[in-house]
């Protein structure tokens, strides 16, 4: 079965997109910025973007039934890669005992010339006892 998550971006109406898909015991989340209530938040600065960015794809990630442990890949877009350290650096912090397989990418711009980063997730969620079936 199929649940589609809304944010209530204005955007997830004109492009046509969901904030985020459970499909099943998976969920992906859209491409998710610093921008709350149609302004960005921390311009000029990438960790706190990055950081913004991915409290908002795990709240929705949260709506959806699942929670940061369940991440299992993230991508980072940023429009320069000399970013690398901050939104490492925020990256880190989100999902450092997770440790999912990541991707950072620079890419000639984003949405609104404020963004200087943009992040998606994937998750699923595990069988109970999986991660002890892999300590043994």
């Amino acid at each position: 079965m199929r649940k589609n998550i809304s944010s209530g971006a204005p955007w997830e109406e004109s492009v046509g997109y969901s904030r985020a898909v459970r499909v099943g015991d998976s969920v992906w989340v859209a491409g998710t910025t610093a921008t709350i209530d149609g302004e960005v938040v921390g311009v000029g600065d990438p960790h706190e973007q990055a950081r913004v960015a991915f409290g908002i794809a795990v709240a929705a990630l949260r709506t959806a039934g699942l929670d940061a442990k369940d991440v299992v890949r993230t991508r980072m877009f940023v429009v320069d890669i000399a970013h690398f350290d901050e939104v490492g650096r925020a990256h880190r912090e989100a999902f450092d005992a997770v440790r999912p397989v990541a991707t950072m990418v620079q890419v000639a711009g984003l949405a609104h010339p404020d963004h200087l980063v943009e992040i998606e997730l994937d998750a699923h969620l595990a069988p109970l006892g999986w991660r002890e079936r892999l300590r043994s």
